[in-house]
């Protein structure tokens, strides 16, 4: 995703193969692993690992709603949501790279949407945390995950199903009076 051409060549084949133009975007790529404990600590970070992060996660997204922008401005009718993270209003562990980059994605996600509702086009965001269980937190100690779990109202940590289904309401028709928000999915373990 950080490579333009190869967006461009890849929401133009979708378009031939579907006869239609892409109506529907989810930003999710990342290039990180998560180790709290093998992180960069803020005083060692260095801008080449801020970079990547802001490459894979802003860039890809700036990419990816660029090339599907005209299509969905065409039918009138556009869903991007763009996935964030939990992390910048509770950051519990200080992954400084990998929030920033969230972070800034959702500027872009609230500015776009200034840019691109006048075209019928919505921008929202999705913010999980831990969730259970993914490739990213396979790792994670199961006292980590009964941790979380204790501190939400919900009592447990949110599954991949469960996030997705606020994936799908930013994706359908029932969100069009909804652009530029972060919906944070997390068993209400962040409130604000």
């Amino acid at each position: 995703v950080i490579d333009r051409a190869a967006v461009d060549a890849m929401v133009a084949a979708a378009e031939s193969r579907f006869g239609a133009p892409v109506t529907t975007v989810v930003n999710n790529a990342l290039d990180y692993s998560f180790n709290g404990d093998a992180r960069s600590q803020m005083t060692a970070i260095g801008w080449d690992e801020m970079d990547r992060q802001f490459s894979t996660v802003v860039r890809g997204a700036l990419n990816l709603i660029q090339a599907a922008a005209p299509g969905m401005a065409a039918a009138r009718f556009g869903r991007v949501v763009n996935i964030g993270t939990n992390l910048f209003q509770n950051p519990v562990v200080p992954y400084h790279d990998y929030t920033a980059a969230k972070a800034a994605l959702l500027s872009l996600t609230r500015t776009a949407a200034g840019d691109l509702g006048p075209d019928g086009i919505t921008v929202n965001m999705v913010s999980g945390g831990l969730l259970r269980t993914t490739d990213a937190s396979a790792a994670t100690p199961e006292a980590v995950f009964d941790l979380i779990a204790g501190m939400t109202p919900l009592r447990s940590v949110t599954t991949p199903e469960e996030f997705a289904d606020a994936v799908l309401f930013f994706a359908s028709p029932w969100s069009r009076a909804v652009t530029g928000q972060n919906l944070v999915v997390d068993g209400g373990l962040v409130r604000d």
